[in-house]
C-alpha cells in the first residue's frame, strides 16, 4: 500500500532512520489504517510499534482491560488473531515487555517515535525481522 501524508503526520522514517515499511495491509493497521506505524498530532498512544501478535499477548491485554480480539467495525478494527500484524501502541508494547508477554518487533516497521517510549536495545533484542 502507498503511503499517505496525513496533516500533522510525523515523517515516515524507522527506528533506523530509514523509510518506514508497511506492517501489515491484512488487516489494515495503523493510527491512520494506511498499513503503516504512522503516527501524528492526534495519535495520543503513539501506535508506533509492529508486532506479530500472539495468544499470550492478546492475553495480557485482554487482562489490562484493552480486548484486542473482539471487532469494532465502527472504528475500523476487525478484531485481531494470533499471527496478524498490527502497529501497538508503545506504551502497551512496553508494559507487555515489562509482563513477559511482548510480542516480537518488525524494526524496519517501527515508527522513529517508538524510541521515545522504548530503549532501541529493548526493541532489538525483540526484532523479528533482523538477521
Amino acid at each position: 500500500m502507498q503511503q499517505q501524508s496525513f496533516p500533522g503526520q510525523h515523517p515516515a522514517v524507522n527506528i533506523y532512520d530509514e523509510p518506514l515499511e508497511s506492517c501489515s495491509d491484512d488487516p489494515v493497521t495503523g493510527f491512520y489504517r494506511d498499513g503503516c506505524c504512522n503516527t501524528g498530532k492526534g495519535d495520543h498512544g503513539s501506535h508506533t510499534v509492529c508486532v506479530r501478535v500472539n495468544q499470550s499477548f492478546l492475553d495480557y491485554s485482554r487482562s489490562q482491560g484493552n480486548d484486542l480480539t473482539t471487532p469494532a467495525p465502527a472504528h475500523g478494527f476487525p478484531g485481531l488473531k494470533e499471527g496478524d500484524k498490527w502497529c501497538l501502541c508503545a506504551a502497551r508494547w512496553l508494559e507487555a515487555h515489562e509482563a513477559d508477554c511482548a510480542p516480537r518487533v518488525y524494526v524496519r516497521s517501527t515508527h522513529k517515535r517508538a524510541l521515545e517510549i522504548i530503549p532501541m536495545s529493548v526493541l532489538s533484542k525483540h526484532a523479528a525481522d533482523l538477521s
